[in-house]
């Protein structure tokens, strides 16, 4: 009995103990509920209000003006609950529907975008000194080292001085005909590679090969060095970084959302670590190159030749101090980067692009080669000569179509107005983002008969150039922020056709009916699936 009241009594205390310590952590659990609460109080009412307050106020000052239509929007998020799929296919949907200036509220930030020959031609010809900066994002500032680029430079002296270096040293007409030798060289190699698979019938992976083919050329011309010599540098991990960089350099929640809110939700997402991580891939590489052309000059592959790196590392040397604008090793990396990552992947998409077509359409593919196979001649040459191409005018036809119908990047690198303007009637404030959409005006049956078919005789006596002269076709934009390279691309990519149809007849494989044309990627749009041929000698 004695045993038995003290088990009672121990169960007892037990139940009692247990019960006591539950509402014990009970209330410990509700103090820090509480806690919290006051702090996420104290914290998201200023901060809901502030995002309130700029709402109301944008309202009343937009209230006054004759803005562009806009599509409804939601509260805080604005527009981008619209924006689905490939950004340049869903403005074109957009701009269908509301008109060809459309402005949009992405989160906090007004863009404002553009879809016709005439609204493209005020922006870039008309108002293009009000509108020729670049928007500050949290993506362009850390890559081109706060503004030590060409691309994502502001308009100022800066921008204006590493223009006319890099042009001087680079992209000058005469300086792209000194770099013949390299793309005729690699142009030779990507051949007898080719010939190689073409005795075995293997199917090749042409964009693989393309990409390939430029960033070897790019890479000579700019680095003085080969793409397979360096020890640092890996091929395909350089065609990663590219589409990386791409994939980080769009619109951040930072960018579209007062500070402290985008930088939470970047942080949350990762996307602050991604970026950080992408950079330091590119720094390190690019320190790797200007590293071996300051310590091992002799590693050049042509040191009667100098590359850009050698030329502004000169100039650095030479400057004189008393001058306002001082060249620096971020100024060098600024340039160097631009030229690598901007021009490696878009003459490579074009002759890609190009390809698909002319496969897609034999009647085309057989009227280019037969010009290229009777201008140069019949007896089969062992080495195609960049002068070759000035002879050969269907060819230049196909690669303009090729640039109208898949301009490598559809989407024009963004502007910003640095003051109040106009265009097509409608007030555009200042710090409103500017976007052409290339893609939707190379595609308007207004301006193009048949615009999604591919016909290289459309330009046949038709003024309508890619030089930024034209309005109806912008692949390399207009105005002072126009591309520099158009020169060194477009020969790129004559020549790199060139020897490919020469050389060559192509077919699909044998298990393929036909070529998927579907599209992928950022701020540069290549065909999704890899385009695989099978390459078959001409004799």
């Amino acid at each position: 009995m004695c045993c038995q009241s003290k088990d009672v009594f121990n169960s007892v205390f037990y139940s009692l103990n247990t019960l006591f310590l539950y509402h014990q952590k009970q209330n410990i659990k509700q103090r820090k509920i509480k806690t919290m609460s006051v702090l996420l109080y104290f914290f998201l009412f200023p901060l809901l209000s502030a995002l309130l307050s700029l709402i109301f106020m944008k309202r009343i000052k937009y209230s006054r003006r004759n803005l562009p239509p806009s599509p409804p929007k939601l509260p805080i998020i604005g527009n981008l609950h619209q924006l689905r799929g490939l950004f340049h296919r869903c403005l074109h949907d957009l701009s269908k529907k509301h008109g060809p200036v459309l402005l949009l509220r992405l989160g906090f930030v007004d863009m404002v975008v553009i879809s016709s020959k005439e609204a493209a031609e005020e922006i870039l010809k008309v108002h293009d000194l009000e509108c020729c900066t670049r928007p500050k994002t949290n993506a362009s500032s850390k890559f081109s080292r706060d503004g030590k680029d060409i691309a994502f430079a502001p308009y100022g002296e800066v921008f204006r001085e590493l223009r006319k270096l890099s042009f001087l040293k680079f992209f000058s007409t005469q300086k792209v005909r000194s770099f013949r030798y390299i793309r005729e060289e690699e142009n030779d190699l990507i051949v007898k590679k080719l010939k190689e698979s073409a005795q075995t019938k293997n199917t090749v992976d042409l964009s693989q090969t393309l990409f390939y083919l430029v960033g070897s050329i790019i890479f000579r011309a700019t680095f003085g060095q080969r793409l397979d010599e360096n020890k640092h540098v890996n091929k395909e991990k350089i065609e990663e970084l590219m589409f990386e960089v791409q994939k980080v350099g769009s619109l951040s929640s930072s960018d579209l959302f007062p500070a402290g809110v985008g930088w939470f939700m970047d942080f949350v997402s990762g996307r602050h670590k991604t970026l950080h991580k992408v950079f330091v891939e590119v720094d390190t590489l690019l320190n790797h190159v200007i590293d071996g052309h300051l310590k091992n000059p002799e590693e050049k592959t042509n040191q009667d030749r100098p590359d850009i790196i050698d030329s502004i590392l000169d100039t650095m040397y030479k400057q004189e101090q008393d001058g306002s604008f001082k060249l620096t090793i971020d100024h060098l990396k600024g340039i160097i980067q631009n030229i690598y990552l901007a021009g490696v992947d878009t003459s490579a998409i074009t002759m890609i692009w190009a390809m698909a077509e002319l496969v897609r359409n034999p009647r085309v593919m057989k009227k280019t080669q037969d010009e290229i196979r009777t201008c140069i001649g019949i007896k089969q040459k062992e080495r195609i000569e960049e002068e070759d191409v000035d002879k050969l005018q269907y060819l230049k036809l196909v690669i303009k179509e090729t640039l109208r119908l898949h301009p490598p990047a559809p989407l024009l690198l963004p502007r910003e107005t640095m003051a109040d303007i106009k265009i097509q009637g409608y007030d555009i404030p200042r710090k409103t983002i500017l976007l052409v959409n290339t893609w939707s005006i190379g595609r308007n049956p207004e301006l193009w008969k048949n615009p999604e078919e591919f016909n290289p005789e459309r330009f046949i006596d038709c003024p309508v150039d890619y030089k930024g002269n034209n309005f109806e076709m912008l692949p390399f934009g207009s105005g002072r922020k126009i591309c520099p390279g158009i020169a060194f691309g477009i020969a790129t990519v004559e020549l790199g056709l060139l020897n490919l149809l020469y050389f060559f007849d192509w077919r699909l494989p044998e298990e393929d009916k036909d070529i998927d044309m579907e599209e992928a990627g950022d701020a540069t749009i290549v065909k999704k699936v890899p385009l695989e041929l099978v390459p078959i000698i001409h004799h």
